[in-house]
C-alpha cells in the first residue's frame, strides 16, 4: 500500500513533520535506524546544555562572595565526585536515550514506525531491508554526522567526537579540543568547570570565525580568565599516541602537546552517503548537502523534500523546526517560502554568545552600505547589580532601508535578548521605530537603545 508521506530520517525536522503532516489527515510512514527526535535531543543539544548548566552553577558556587552571597568562599566538592552527579542529571533529562516516547506519540496520531535503514530503491519507493515501501511524497530528513577531517594519525586514536563526549562518564584531567567552534568552545567550557586542563586548538585567527571578530575576541579573553588555553591559527600537522597513552598532538609549527584526551569539534557533514540519491538524479551540492528551493523541496524534484542539516542551510535545531512547517505547508497545498534571513545562531557558553543576519564584514562583502556600531554591557545597569561578566552588542543596519540587518551579542543572558533583534531583523522594522521601544529598567536588553539612536544618527 502506498503513503502518502515516506520520511527517511526522524531528527527534528522529520518528527515534526510527521506529526503535522498525520494531524491534518495524511498518512505518514517514517524510516528510522537509531532514535526518533535525532542528535539534539540525545546527543548534542540537551545533554551539552544539561552539562553547561551544571557546569555554571559550580562556577557561580565560586563567586558568592563576589556577589555578597556569603562572607567565606564556598568549600566545593571533588571534581570527580561533582562531574558524576552531573553526568547523572545529564542522563536523567536524555532519558537515558529512549525514544519510546517519542515513538509512542507518533503511533497515537496514526504514523507508521519501520525500524531500519532506508535506501531509496526507485523513483516511487524506499526499502528497509527487504521490505519495499511506495509512497506519493518523499522528505528526506537524515540529518547529520560528526566531521573528522583527515589529520594524520587521528584516525589511529580513540579520540572523541562531541557525541562520544556527551555519552562519556569520564573526567579526564588534561584535554585538548579541536575546533574552536560552538561545540568545541562549549565543552571546552564545561571541561575546564569541572577541573580539567583544557587546550582548545584553532586554525583559524580566533574562535567562533564565523561571527563578529569583536565578539570572537571577548570570548577568547574570558576563556582565558578562567584558565583555558588558547593556540589560535595554527594548524595540526599530525597526532599520535603519547608515552603514557594519551594523544600529542604535532602543530605545523613544531610544537607538540600532550593531553589524556583529544575532542574533535571540527564541525558536522549532512548525513546522505548510501541513501540512493542517485536514483533520483539528485547531485549533492558543493557543501555535501541536498540543494533545495525556498520552498524545501529538491531541486529538478516536484515530489521529493529535504529538511534539517542534510540540506546544510543553517543546521540548527529550530531551522530544522521551521523546514518542518515549511515542508507541511507544501505538501498540504499551501506553500510557503522560507526566509533565512532572520536565523538566530547561539553559543550557549557562559556567558552565552547570539547573533542573527549579516556581520558588518559580510554585509560589506556583499555590496550593502552598511553602518555598523557597538555598545559595551558594562555600562548598563544590569551589569552593575548583577556583577556579571560583562560583553558587547553590535549591530548593523543597511543605509538605504534604514533596518537593521545583523546583530551579534556576548552577555549574559543574550540567547534571549537577541530575540529583538530577529523580530527587527525578519519584519524589516524601520529604524525610526526602534529607537521608541521601551526597555524595562534594569535588564540588558537596554543595551539596544543607544545603537538603535546611533545608527539612526549615522545614516541620516
Amino acid at each position: 500500500m502506498k503513503t502518502d508521506v515516506l520520511i527517511l530520517g526522524t531528527g527534528s525536522a522529520g518528527e515534526m513533520l510527521a506529526s503535522l503532516l498525520a494531524q491534518s489527515g495524511k498518512s505518514v510512514l517514517i524510516v528510522e535506524e537509531h532514535l526518533i527526535g535525532g542528535e539534539c535531543p540525545f546527543y548534542s543539544c540537551m545533554p551539552s546544555k544539561a552539562m553547561l548548566r551544571s557546569a555554571g552553577a559550580r562556577f557561580d558556587a565560586t563567586q558568592t562572595v563576589k556577589l555578597g552571597a556569603t562572607s567565606t568562599p564556598l568549600e566545593l566538592d571533588d571534581h570527580e565526585d561533582a562531574f558524576a552527579c552531573a553526568v547523572s542529571r545529564r542522563e536523567k533529562i536524555v532519558e537515558n536515550r529512549d525514544d519510546s516516547a517519542n515513538e509512542e506519540n507518533l503511533i497515537q496520531l496514526g504514523v507508521e514506525v519501520v525500524r531500519g535503514t532506508g535506501v531509496i530503491s526507485q523513483p516511487g519507493s524506499v526499502s528497509v531491508g527487504k521490505e519495499i515501501f511506495e509512497y506519493d511524497q518523499l522528505v528526506i530528513s537524515t540529518g547529520s554526522a560528526s566531521f573528522v577531517p583527515p589529520i594524520p594519525g587521528l584516525n589511529d586514536l580513540d579520540a572523541w567526537t562531541t557525541d562520544k563526549a556527551l555519552t562519556s562518564t569520564e573526567l579526564p584531567k588534561t584535554l585538548i579540543v579541536i575546533g574552536g567552534g560552538p561545540a568545541g568552545c562549549e565543552l571546552a567550557q564545561v571541561y575546564s568547570r569541572f577541573g580539567t586542563k583544557v587546550t582548545i586548538i584553532e586554525p583559524e585567527k580566533r574562535l567562533l570565525a564565523q561571527e563578529e571578530e569583536a565578539i570572537s575576541v571577548e570570548l577568547g579573553n574570558m576563556f582565558e580568565a578562567e584558565g583555558i588555553e588558547l593556540v589560535i591559527g595554527t594548524a595540526i600537522s599530525s597526532v599520535e599516541e603519547s608515552t603514557t597513552g594519551g594523544a600529542t598532538v604535532v602543530l605545523e609549527d613544531g610544537r607538540k602537546l600532550n593531553a589524556d584526551r583529544l575532542l574533535v569539534a571540527t564541525g558536522r557533514k549532512p548525513r546522505v552517503e548510501g541513501i540512493g540519491l542517485e536514483l533520483l538524479g539528485i547531485e549533492i551540492d558543493g557543501k555535501g548537502a541536498i540543494p533545495t528551493d525556498q520552498h524545501c523541496r529538491v531541486q529538478g524534484l516536484e515530489n521529493v523534500w529535504a529538511g534539517g542539516d542534510v540540506g546544510g542551510i543553517a543546521p540548527l535545531t529550530h531551522t530544522a523546526n521551521y523546514q518542518a512547517r515549511i515542508i507541511a505547508a507544501g505538501i498540504l497545498g499551501t506553500p510557503r517560502s522560507a526566509n533565512y534571513n532572520s536565523i538566530p545562531r547561539c553559543v550557549y557558553t557562559d556567558p552565552p554568545v547570539a547573533s542573527v543576519g549579516r556581520s558588518y564584514a559580510d554585509a560589506i562583502t556583499a555590496g550593502i552600505d552598511a553602518v555598523t556600531t557597538q555598545i559595551d554591557l558594562r555600562n548598563t545597569a544590569r551589569h552593575i547589580v548583577d556583577g556579571g561578566s560583562g560583553g558587547l552588542l553590535i549591530l548593523t543596519a543597511d543605509r538605504s532601508t534604514k533596518a537593521l540587518i545583523g546583530a551579534a551579542a556576548i552577555g549574559p543572558h543574550c540567547d534571549e535578548w537577541i530575540t529583538e533583534a530577529v523580530l527587527a531583523i525578519r519584519a524589516q522594522i524601520p529604524l525610526e521605530i526602534l529607537i521608541d521601544v521601551v526597555h524595562s529598567f534594569p535588564t540588558y536588553s537596554e543595551g539596544y537603545e543607544e545603537p538603535y539612536r546611533a545608527l539612526l544618527s549615522a545614516i541620516q
